[in-house]
């Protein structure tokens, strides 16, 4: 989420077409066409932060600015020439890096959480304790995960969550 993503469409010699099919699983379909014959492009129902990264007649390389969740999904760029065409397919995945929150609950323990990353968070702590986490799945394909450090006779407990976006850890004591 938040950075630019770029997908490969490789040009062929004397490419006549170059299309990019987007269907992403929120919302309507959209496509970016190129043909060489009248040196022109165009976009039906593309947003702004999708367009072609180069000229596209020399790359019909896809650039995605600033993704956010809902352009997620397919993509398929088609180039023409004359011996037919040749298709690339692509499923975007969108990470979403989870909120972390470490904090002391009513009874005095160490709870660390992990709040609506996608996919979920892992979270491990310094010191082994008997926690099981637990997951709270959302609407938008998030995940929560919370774990409770159960261990006791410790001062200091250090929660570590890991992700595909990003590790985080932090020290409580409670």
């Amino acid at each position: 989420v938040g950075n630019s993503s770029v997908l490969i469409c490789s040009p062929k010699p004397n490419m006549t077409m170059a299309t990019w099919k987007i269907n992403p699983k929120v919302g309507g379909p959209c496509s970016l066409g190129y043909r060489a014959d009248q040196n022109k492009t165009d976009r039906t129902n593309c947003s702004d932060s999708i367009n072609w990264k180069f000229r596209p007649d020399r790359d019909p390389t896809l650039e995605i600015r600033q993704v956010g969740r809902a352009h997620e999904g397919n993509y398929t760029c088609e180039v023409v020439v004359a011996e037919g065409s040749f298709h690339t397919p692509y499923y975007l995945t969108v990470l979403v890096p989870p909120r972390p929150t470490l904090y002391c609950d009513d009874q005095g323990n160490p709870v660390c959480e992990a709040a609506s990353g996608k996919p979920a968070a892992q979270i491990s702590w310094v010191l082994e304790n008997n926690s099981t986490p637990k997951e709270e799945g959302h609407d938008d394909g998030t995940v929560t995960v919370l774990s409770k450090f159960t261990a006791y006779s410790t001062n200091v407990t250090t929660c570590i969550v890991s992700h595909l976006a990003g590790n985080w850890s932090k020290s409580i004591a409670c």
